[in-house]
């Protein structure tokens, strides 16, 4: 609740605000709008967790993130809705199902963490860029192992070396941020 600690807000909007973007965009947001969505979420949050609106008994932080940012996305929505009406075109806005919006967030989250944890792995491991452009090419892309070699200027051994040594270390960045997702 510290207006003044500026790593803590940092951080916390380095963890949510991929998240949040790659929510919206799943419901439907332009990439405008889903940055415009991300920061609204942000600000409003950050005045109501200050205002003591929030009680960790009442649920988790995410899933009050969470409430916030769909009603962004139905805001945003509704706007474009009212302008489209006003040329003329359907008005109808057709907001997802909460199952549908639970998954778009878990997606999202998932995808940031992935997303997180390959940049720690890059900064704070002694892992080549070679070897995790392999891993990214090989195990995220699904490009066969003699092609990644051939781009990364490896051998297929040292591409699939290379795979299992970067899963390793990266299951353990994304046990740990998934657990400060969790910690809230």
């Amino acid at each position: 609740k510290d207006p003044s600690n500026q790593p803590v807000w940092e951080e916390f909007d380095a963890r949510y605000r991929p998240v949040l973007v790659g929510f919206a965009r799943h419901l439907g947001a332009s990439a405008e709008d889903a940055e415009d969505v991300a920061q609204v979420t942000l600000v409003e949050f950050i005045s109501q967790y200050r205002a003591g609106k929030y009680e960790r008994g009442r649920g988790r932080l995410s899933s009050w993130i969470l409430t916030i940012a769909r009603y962004r996305v139905a805001d945003t929505k509704r706007g474009k809705a009212r302008r489209a009406e006003f040329r003329g075109e359907s008005a109808i806005v057709d907001m997802p199902r909460d199952d549908e919006v639970q998954s778009a967030w878990d997606t999202s989250r998932r995808r940031a963490i992935i997303a997180l944890a390959l940049q720690s792995l890059r900064e704070k491991t002694k892992i080549e860029e070679a070897n995790i452009r392999a891993f990214e090419l090989v195990a995220i892309r699904g490009m066969p192992a003699e092609e990644a070699a051939k781009e990364c200027g490896l051998t297929v051994d040292q591409v699939y070396v290379a795979k299992n040594r970067v899963t390793a270390k990266l299951r353990q960045y994304v046990e740990e941020m998934t657990k400060a997702f969790e910690e809230e």
